[in-house]
Formats: C-alpha cells, structure tokens, sequence
C-alpha cells in the first residue's frame, strides 16, 4: 500500500494540497499534521511509522515534508527500511530508498537543507539584531490587537469624543484612531 505523509508547519496553512498531489499519486491513506519540521515527535508521523509494512511506499510531496535535519530524516528512512518498506518523494524523483543511488542523495540532500535551516536561523538572528540596535521593538504592537481595535472602532464611531483623547486613553498616536474609523 501506498501511504501519504501532509505536514504544514504552522496552523495558518494548509495541507490540503499535499493531500490532494498525494492522492492523486495513489496514496490510499494519508496522514496530516501540523507540526515544525524541527520537531522530532511527531504522532501522525509516528503512527504512520508504525503501520506500515513489507512492500509499503511511504510518500511525500517534498523530502522537506518529512524532516529538516539529517539526523531525523536518517532515523525516518531507517525506520522506513526496518519495515521492509520503501519511500518517494512526488518534487524529488530521485529520492527512492530501494536503490543505493537513492539513498546517497537523500543523504546529501538531508545534510544540505540541515545546513539551509541553520543558515536560515543564523540570518533570522542577525536580522533581529540590526532591529534591536535601531531602537526597533520586536513583535506585535500590543496596542493594535484585534479586540483593542474593536474597542477603538466602537469608541471612535458612537462616542463623539475627540480623536485626541480617545487616542490618549488607549496610549497610542491620535493617527492610528483615525486610520482604525475610516
């Protein structure tokens, strides 16, 4: 049998088209999950390890799908290969764990996007750095949160009040009223 593997990393994507390129490849059961690629414990990921058997195919859409680091993704495909099973990857055709050529590439490869995910995290750092050292404040303006600017919208709408002292009272620029009431 033929089992699909969808992962998205966070809640505001969706799997849904892995799911439909897996099926469409012949995946008769797939498993979703939302989780980082980081992430060594994955229970879909798990269960579907468990499942499968001698002859199965493990699939996915894109070996960074399965795993981010080398040493993950040299323990799944271990894993894969204990059961006598075999794995693809539907945008990496080369990626086929039943010839030694494959399993070459998928280690180099492993070992490449490990190295692109620190580069990533390393750059990321950097960047908040610059920011710190401008004055900038990281994240989210505490101020403009969905339910405080519901507030705003409210107040500034049927209060009649100023826009200066509705501004005051919520501590931010008189600007940011009025962009939030028109």
């Amino acid at each position: 049998m033929i089992y699909g593997y969808a992962r998205v990393s966070t809640g505001g994507q969706s799997e849904a088209a892995q799911v439909r390129q897996l099926r469409a490849a012949g995946a008769g059961k797939v498993f979703r999950e939302v989780a980082s690629g980081a992430k060594t414990d994955r229970p879909p990921l798990r269960r579907l390890l468990a499942g499968i058997g001698p002859g199965d195919v493990v699939m996915v859409t894109r070996l960074d799908r399965l795993a981010r680091s080398t040493r993950d993704l040299l323990n799944t495909l271990a894993a894969i290969t204990h059961k006598e099973a075999g794995f693809r990857s539907l945008a990496d055709t080369w990626a086929d764990t039943t010839t030694a050529h494959g399993r070459l590439m998928l280690t180099v490869l492993g070992g490449l996007a490990e190295f692109e995910r620190e580069l990533i995290r390393v750059r990321t750092g950097e960047g908040r750095e610059r920011a710190r050292a401008r004055g900038q404040s990281l994240g989210v303006d505490p101020s403009s949160s969905p339910r405080t600017s519901e507030a705003k919208r409210l107040t500034a709408a049927t209060g009649g009040e100023p826009v200066s002292d509705i501004a005051r009272s919520y501590n931010v620029h008189p600007s940011t009223i009025s962009r939030l009431t028109t």
